[in-house]
Formats: C-alpha cells, structure tokens, sequence
C-alpha cells in the first residue's frame, strides 16, 4: 500500500462518531463525511503540487516567472467549465481579488527571489514552514478552533520529517555550493511561507466566494507573472514540447491544485489539511526518484513514516 492510500485511511479511520443511543446521529455522520471528502480534497491538490518538481526539472531551461505566469494563465482556463463559461461568475470583490494575488502572485515571486538568493535547499526548506505555519495560525485567523498540543506536536514531527526529505535529496556538489552564511533569500522564504499559510486561512475570513473564482486569482497572478518576466529576465522561445508540459503544470500543480485546496478550505479543518501537506515534499522526492530510476533511500522511507504518523496524529486530534 503507497503512502498516500495510508494517509486516506488513516483519515478515515480516524473520524469517530459521536454516539447518541448507541448510534452516531445524521449530524454526526454528514460531519464525517464532510471531514473526509475535504481530507481527500486536500490530498488531491497535494498530489498535484508533488508533480511540480519533476516538471520542474524538465522545464528548468524556462525563466521562472515566464513558466509562472504562462501556467497560472492556463490553469486560470479550470473556472470556465465551474462556472458554465460565464467569467463574470467569477467577478469577486476587490478585496477578495486582492487576497488572491496577494496570495497566488505573491507567495510565488518571494519563493522565486529565495531560490535566487538563497542556497536552494535551505531556502526549500524554510519555505515549508507554511503547513506548520498553517496549523499554528489556524486558531489567530479562524475563530473556534483550538490549538491543541497534539496539533503542535503532529506539526512539529511533520516538518522534521520534510527536512529529512529535502535535505536528503541534496548531493555534495549542491551541499558545498550552498554555504551556510546569512542570505536575504532568508527571510524572503519565510514571508513566502507566511503568504500561503495566511492566505490559505484568510480565505475563509472574507465573504464567500465560488470555486470559480479562483481563476480571477490566476489570471491576475498571471499577468503579474509575466510582467516580472519582462522586467527581470531575458527572453526566450518555447519548444512544442515545452508547451506541452506547460500546459500540464497549468492544469496541474499551478492549477488545478489551487481549485483543489480552495475547495478543501473551505470546508475542511485547517489544522488537519495543514499536517497532510507535508505529505507534498515527500511524495515530490519519491517522485523524482522514481523518474531518475534511483532507488528510494532510507532518509525518504523513515521521512514518510514520520509524515503519515504525524497526520495520522494530527487528524485524531479535535
């Protein structure tokens, strides 16, 4: 069994019903059921964030904000059929659409100056604070929820376990470029990390707003994307191939995973979604390995026990 189909019924195993009479109520069972379908939405997008890198890496020729904006402008296209090809569903107000690029636009181009400033590695490494950033902030930005220490813990064991896996994926040529001195990529990793985590929160804080409108984000995110294109790096000419595998990041980790994890959000608890999402750098990594034909190493192994285990932790807890 893979790990994810382990996360599935750790998630499943781990909703219990409250009993009245011996018997869960139907308050109880659509509660369950919503739980679950959230959980599973979640692993859905971080399914599709764990392709990123392996795309990443065939379309490492293509200037950063370039495949950026191109992708998000494709995977922008997911809200014509969720919203029956009217755009104008997918009109928000405009703080909300500030929201979305702060969110969309924003965490991007400070992950993009990290990996230019900053070893790649550790910056990787500092930007995946933002799940346990998730479940830390979850009780400041959501009222009713309560940080509860299994909750820290779980994060804690989540985040060592991605750090095992990311910093075991580096080999001693990357090791011995990356130094260890002070970079201001730094601290541009850790507010990237703070962008997505507080935008995965705050969504849920403005007034509700359709799926579809996700790709109002995208668009504008987009566009941003490209200007930064124009401004900061040079100009290149894309392959057929090329818009291929564009095309599938767009639909995909920069698309699709959006529609996805909106979805989740709203409907799901932030401090569980935020322990499952560690599960995105390992099964990036054990993806990569699998595509290289390298086999899986026992940092990765002990990595998705420690991961699964601190999901498994952080979905029992209430």
């Amino acid at each position: 069994m893979c790990l994810v189909e382990k996360a599935v019924v750790m998630i499943k195993a781990s909703v219990r019903p409250s009993v009245c009479g011996g018997h869960p109520t139907s308050t109880d069972m659509n509660s369950q059921v919503k739980s679950v379908r959230s959980n599973l939405l979640a692993l859905g997008a971080i399914g599709l964030w764990s392709s990123l890198a392996s795309l990443g890496v065939a379309l490492n020729h293509v200037p950063p904000f370039l495949l950026t904006g191109l992708s998000l402008l494709i995977g922008g296209l997911i809200a014509l059929p969720l919203s029956g090809f009217r755009v104008s569903r997918w009109r928000v107000p405009l703080p909300t659409l500030a929201l979305g690029v702060y969110g969309l636009f924003g965490y991007h181009f400070l992950l993009f100056l990290a990996l230019r400033d900053a070893p790649p590695v550790q910056a990787n490494l500092v930007n995946y604070l933002w799940p346990l950033l998730i479940v830390v902030l979850a009780p400041v930005f959501l009222p009713g929820l309560t940080l509860r220490w299994q909750h820290v813990v779980a994060a804690l064991i989540g985040f060592a376990g991605a750090a095992m896996v990311i910093l075991s994926n580096t080999n001693s040529g990357a090791a011995d470029s990356g130094g260890v001195g002070w970079s201001w990529g730094y601290p541009a990793a850790l507010a990237a990390a703070f962008i997505w985590s507080s935008y995965s929160l705050l969504t849920r804080r403005v007034s509700a707003f359709p799926t579809a409108a996700i790709g109002s984000f995208a668009w504008v995110s987009g566009l941003l994307a490209l200007l930064c294109h124009v401004l900061m790096e040079p100009a290149v000419s894309l392959s057929t191939r090329d818009w291929v595998l564009i095309g599938m990041m767009g639909l995909g980790p920069l698309g699709g995973a959006f529609f996805l994890w909106d979805k989740a959000l709203k409907t799901g608890d932030a401090r569980h979604i935020g322990i499952l999402s560690y599960l995105t750098p390992l099964l990036s990594t054990s993806m990569l390995l699998w595509l290289s034909g390298r086999a899986l190493t026992w940092p990765v192994a002990l990595a998705g026990v420690m991961i699964v285990g601190a999901a498994w932790m952080g979905t029992r807890a209430r």
